[in-house]
């Protein structure tokens, strides 16, 4: 298809839309998208709640572009970032041209599960395929009982088990998704994996280092911004990157510092790591944590951190 004209593009079968994912938190919707993608545009922890934005990853073949959305996990609010949190998945699932409903293969469906199906094929008109994740958790007897269980849950466009792990289904799930995506033009321009600016993926990545091994209470109540990044002036190979990270009571903040430090160190090192293989550089990474009171509960303080 080299040298072809976006109009000849669509005239020749080219396809091009949004698939958003949805479900419960933790079920797997980030890391099948980073698989999907074939790079890691979204962050994963076995933590609930990882994602907090609408994050586009971009998978291109020669007949098609398919841009696919990870969302925050649907869920009963408890805070106002809860509640932004659960008006951006309505918006965006408003927005799509195909909903894959992620389904963990390894966990029985619930009410939780039920809720969510009525809530997803609540969407006149576009079409919903469930996706029954984590396959590699499970055993066959298991996977076939989910889906199973999955089938009784809503009339879906179809109905794909895969595994992000081991690469299994990937390519029918994308198969799947391509088929419901309307004739059109390439929506972003060659080359790009995600429109995700960069200082924000290198703010996700360290959040992600943070949300490694801590209590289960901390993962909600911090948030990182990158407040300066670019090469340093005496050093062009090498990108100064300054960020903040916010928690909301002094108590947290020793969490995240660690006996003398260590734990401080240790999120450094590896989100380090991750950041200079997104940048293709070396970077120096300068952490620094402050208490911000509450921040998920005041707009004033959830405007300033981006929500």
């Amino acid at each position: 298809m080299t040298g072809a004209q976006p109009d000849q593009m669509a005239a020749d079968g080219f396809s091009a839309g949004f698939a958003c994912f949805a479900g419960r938190p933790n079920v797997g919707k980030s890391t099948l998208m980073n698989a999907l993608v074939g790079t890691k545009v979204a962050i994963t922890s076995s933590r609930p709640q990882t994602t907090r934005r609408v994050i586009r990853g971009i998978v291109r073949r020669p007949d098609a572009e398919l841009v696919l959305i990870d969302t925050p996990g649907l869920h009963r609010p408890r805070t106002l970032l809860g509640e932004r949190l659960d008006s951006l998945v309505r918006a965006t699932l408003s927005e799509v041209d195909v909903i894959g409903f992620c389904v963990p293969a390894s966990e029985r469906t619930g009410p939780g599960d039920a809720y969510l199906a009525g809530e997803l094929t609540g969407h006149a008109g576009t079409p919903v395929v469930a996706i029954v994740t984590k396959t590699d958790q499970a055993t066959p007897e298991q996977i076939a009982g989910q889906l199973t269980g999955v089938a009784r849950l809503g009339d879906w466009a179809d109905i794909v088990p895969v595994s992000a792990v081991t690469g299994f289904q990937l390519d029918v799930l994308t198969d799947v998704l391509v088929s419901h995506l309307p004739p059109g033009r390439p929506l972003y321009p060659d080359g790009e994996l995600t429109d995700e600016p960069e200082q924000q993926l290198v703010a996700e990545l360290i959040r992600e280092a943070i949300l490694e091994g801590v209590r289960d209470e901390l993962p909600h109540s911090i948030a990182v911004v990158v407040e300066e990044m670019g090469p340093r002036e005496d050093r062009p190979d090498l990108i100064d990157v300054h960020a903040v990270m916010y928690v909301e009571r002094p108590s947290q903040k020793a969490i995240v510092i660690g006996s003398k430090g260590s734990r401080l160190r240790d999120v450094g090192s590896r989100a380090r790591k991750q950041i200079e293989g997104l940048l293709g550089s070396r970077v120096f990474l300068d952490l620094r944590i402050k208490v911000a009171k509450d921040w998920q509960r005041d707009p004033r303080q959830l405007r300033r951190l981006g929500f």
